[in-house]
């Protein structure tokens, strides 16, 4: 598996996994267009792709104003291979690198991201509105 930045050329595979997920998918998948995605492809480090096997097997994108996780899915052909947690990580370091504060997301309770989340260090903080589940993460050696 190869973790590369994103490129404009990858938004429409990166939407094509959005919407082919199994769990968290959209209730309404016109809320998030190709276009959402391209001011995070074009901030240096935001985003990446995991390649593996020559394709691109998933992506995570990175907010860091809000110091968040804006998305991380996985194409389902590849699930199970470790390409989410690498991801994950990779964010979370670039976070980190960005800054000191916790960083956050959010993400529907009880399925596998969740569990994921956790498993790497992720604290549960609430439930939203939504029914979404909000963690959040402190740099390591801060916990």
């Amino acid at each position: 598996m190869i973790l590369r930045p994103a490129t404009p050329i990858d938004i429409a595979t990166m939407h094509r996994i959005r919407l082919a997920v199994r769990e968290n998918r959209l209730s309404d998948p016109t809320r998030v267009t190709p276009a959402n995605y391209v001011r995070y492809v074009e901030e240096t480090g935001a985003s990446w792709v995991a390649e593996f096997e020559g394709s691109v097997a998933g992506f995570g994108i990175a907010d860091r104003a809000s110091r968040s996780l804006w998305a991380l899915f996985v194409d389902p052909d590849f699930e199970g291979r470790g390409v989410g947690r690498a991801l994950l990580q990779r964010l979370t370091d670039g976070l980190f690198e960005a800054g000191r504060e916790p960083i956050n997301l959010s993400t529907a309770p009880g399925t596998r991201a969740e569990r994921m989340y956790l498993a790497a260090g992720w604290a549960r903080i609430s439930e939203l509105p939504t029914g979404e589940v909000w963690l959040a993460r402190t740099r390591p050696g801060e916990d």
